[in-house]
């Protein structure tokens, strides 16, 4: 019965769902491409014309089953039949709750989770199944009502691609950011995600293949063929044909460039269609052997779009009367220069400079030999603290309501400070240190601060060791630092060390956290500086009792993301200026916000800047360390930011922090030097010299010789 069901199926998308014919009925007359952006969806006619055909919601990617049309927005999935009457089904799929606060008073807006991928069964539409970053969703009835298929049991989140087949069980697929592909037959009793990555390229140095980013499935030509399955890797041009009695990919197609970006497969029969940077390919994969095409005329269009049409396209959807549709997603790659920027993404661009400690801009005597350098190095930018890591304000406001909730700690003469820098054409960051804040966390009996639900108290982390006990009369651990304690052990000769991490978390859920932060920021570009940056912008990750800390100003369906999402929300509706983020070298090198809530994707939308750690120091120690292991920082630096501007969708700079200090690991204590830093610097200007800082938190400068800005690239 199932198989008669199948034939069935075929025989009528065959003849009526795929037919040039069907397809051009639901198109609007004279209309053979549709458009989607960020506001809305539009048909795009043979003599250039745009037609609105939904202007309240985006489109980032358009499917057409034959039966019905498909949109992935921001509002979740939205179909129609017709193209005018548009209905959500989005019944199964995750709420996040972004909370708005304004005027003191707090309101809510519930948003579906972002979906991350839609596909559809080429055998049934009726099937589809999309993912968040977390969890991929069935349905079996055209989208009326999803049901979660969970995820493998990794340790993060980073779901890329889902895809659905008929193998000849109903078989779904999920790429993963770090851990690959897996698939699972939900149809059968105890069915588990199993991994399926044999064939695809590993990153160097890793046992993990290197992120796949789109799935795309073929229908059969007949009853008796099978499924075609290809996969495509996001950092480098490779696709696979899976070859699925022996679970493995089979390598179709690679070109000889070392490093590129290869997305959005549109599958047929005959030709498979996909986006490398700046143009649109086609092979045919049953003569791989001819090699790719470039389709000239649909690159030329897209990239022509924005100029005819004053529309930037996300993703198209193409009719090819006597072929098959291509549908293409992620049209940001062929824009090959800075995409989508923010507002002021441009003002921000192209800054390279040094962390600049507070405490050496108190007077000239020490600022002096900063001016120095950063005129003998050709630097353009200073990034300074007026927020610190002890979350004390290192300036004197002028609004009484920062003082409330801040304290004052050696203040720089700020306008004194800018006046100078102006005057020498340096661009001037303020580093805001967020949600690390150990003063707000002690105000208020602990109002604001991140919640230990075994001790009822301000939460600490902390980690613990065992060691034997000291030899009589020598004093404990813990009688010379106040963030050791000395606690007993089930062995009566030895005793736990518990140390404390020198860390104190206000809640990012708080809203009242949120306004000081607003009003610090506001404050200080109205006083001069031209960029607010924000660190620890970010939940704690450290402590083996990070379970117990309790986040009390959390609304319900609010999670990290969102938090964050809500904060940068409220900061960006009170800033006029540049916004940048710091962010740890891994949540800019992975498609995840895992522990921290820095997912790229998601915050590159309220920011201009993001400002990756990628120091070298901090990855295990043998990454990308691949001979000729001196030039590891270089790697780590060039593939970091081709990476991070890539999970951006190029709608930010990427501007890394650049490692200028000696950490006493493996690494370094072996080849870090002047060469070190050099080759750090020649992979961010290989990646497109979008900026970077040199990043010294003592501010010495001086023992490692920074290179100059007009040093030779190797």
């Amino acid at each position: 019965m199932k198989r008669l069901f199948q034939g069935i199926t075929f025989f009528f998308i065959l003849f009526w769902g795929y037919g040039p014919s069907a397809l051009a009925q639901t198109l609007p007359a004279g209309s053979s491409m549709l458009i989607g952006t960020g506001k809305g969806l539009y048909s795009l006619t043979s003599r250039g014309n745009v037609i609105p055909l939904r202007t309240e919601a985006g489109a980032r990617k358009i499917i057409w089953t034959g039966f019905f049309w498909a949109t992935l927005g921001e509002q979740g999935i939205l179909v129609s039949q017709d193209l005018r009457n548009w209905e959500a089904r989005n019944e199964g799929l995750p709420v996040k709750t972004i909370k708005v606060y304004e005027g003191g008073q707090k309101s809510f807006i519930p948003l579906i989770q972002e979906i991350k991928d839609l596909e559809y069964n080429p055998g049934n539409p009726d099937i589809m199944v999309c993912a968040t970053k977390d969890m991929v969703f069935l349905t079996r009835n055209g989208g009326r009502r999803w049901e979660s298929l969970g995820a493998p049991p990794y340790r993060s989140n980073g779901i890329k691609a889902v895809a659905v087949a008929e193998l000849p069980e109903l078989t779904v697929f999920l790429s993963h950011s770090i851990y690959g592909i897996y698939y699972i037959t939900p149809g059968k009793t105890g069915a588990q995600w199993t991994e399926l990555n044999a064939g695809l390229a590993k990153m160097e140095t890793t046992n993990n293949p290197d992120e796949v980013s789109d799935v795309a499935v073929v229908f059969p030509e007949d009853e008796s063929s099978p499924w075609t399955v290809y996969v495509s890797q996001t950092f480098r041009r490779r696709i696979y044909r899976l070859n699925w009695a022996e679970k493995r990919f089979l390598l179709l197609w690679s070109d000889p460039a070392e490093e590129g970006a290869v997305d959005s497969l549109s599958a047929g029969k005959k030709a498979l269609r996909f986006i490398r940077d700046g143009a649109v390919m086609e092979i045919l994969p049953q003569d791989p052997s001819q090699g790719e095409r470039q389709m000239t005329d649909i690159t030329g269009i897209i990239r022509n779009l924005p100029r005819s049409t004053g529309i930037k396209p996300d993703c198209l959807f193409m009719d090819n009367p006597g072929g098959e549709p291509i549908n293409l997603s992620e049209l940001w790659l062929l824009d090959g220069s800075d995409g989508n920027n923010g507002a002021y993404a441009y003002t921000a661009s192209a800054k390279e400079g040094i962390y600049l400690p507070v405490n050496h801009t108190m007077d000239a005597k020490s600022l002096t030999p900063y001016l120095e350098l950063m005129e003998n190095r050709g630097l353009n930018m200073a990034v300074v603290d007026m927020k610190d890591d002890w979350g004390r304000l290192r300036f004197t406001p002028r609004n009484p309501a920062i003082t409330e909730k801040g304290r004052v700690f050696r203040p720089v003469d700020i306008d004194q400070f800018l006046k100078t820098m102006k005057e020498r054409g340096i661009y001037t960051v303020a580093r805001i240190v967020v949600f690390k804040d150990p003063e707000l966390a002690g105000k208020g009996g602990g109002k604001y601060a991140v919640w230990d639900s075994q001790t009822n108290r301000p939460w600490i982390g902390y980690y613990d060791r065992r060691q034997r006990k000291p030899p009589p009369g020598q004093a404990p651990a813990a009688n010379q630092d106040p963030l050791v304690q000395i606690l007993p052990a089930d062995d009566p000769a030895y005793e736990i060390v518990r140390t404390f991490y020198d860390e104190r978390w206000v809640d990012p859920y708080s809203e009242e956290v949120w306004e000081y932060t607003a009003a610090v920021s506001q404050e200080l570009h109205e006083r001069g500086f031209d960029e607010i940056q924000f660190d620890y912008i970010r939940f704690p990750t450290d402590g083996v009792n990070l379970s117990n800390a309790r986040y009390r100003w959390r609304e319900q369906g609010m999670d990290m993301e969102s938090a964050i999402l809500s904060f940068l929300r409220h900061v960006r509706s009170r800033i006029n200026a540049p916004i940048s983020i710091d962010i740890y070298g891994a949540n800019g090198w992975y498609r995840t916000g895992a522990r921290t809530g820095q997912e790229v994707e998601l915050l590159a939308p309220y920011v201009d800047v993001i400002c990756p750690m990628y120091y070298p120091s901090h990855f295990e120690q043998d990454f990308l360390a691949q001979a000729p292991a001196e030039l590891r920082p270089y790697r780590i630096y060039y593939q970091g930011v081709r990476r991070t501007a890539r999970i951006a969708r190029n709608k930010i700079v990427v501007r890394p922090y650049v490692q200028a200090f000696f950490l006493n690991v493996a690494y370094d204590r072996t080849y870090y030097n002047a060469d070190y830093v050099r080759r750090e610097i020649e992979g961010v200007r290989a990646a497109g010299n979008s900026g970077f800082t040199y990043w010294n938190n003592s501010g010495r400068y001086d023992d490692i010789p920074l290179p100059g800005s007009g040093d030779a690239e190797s």
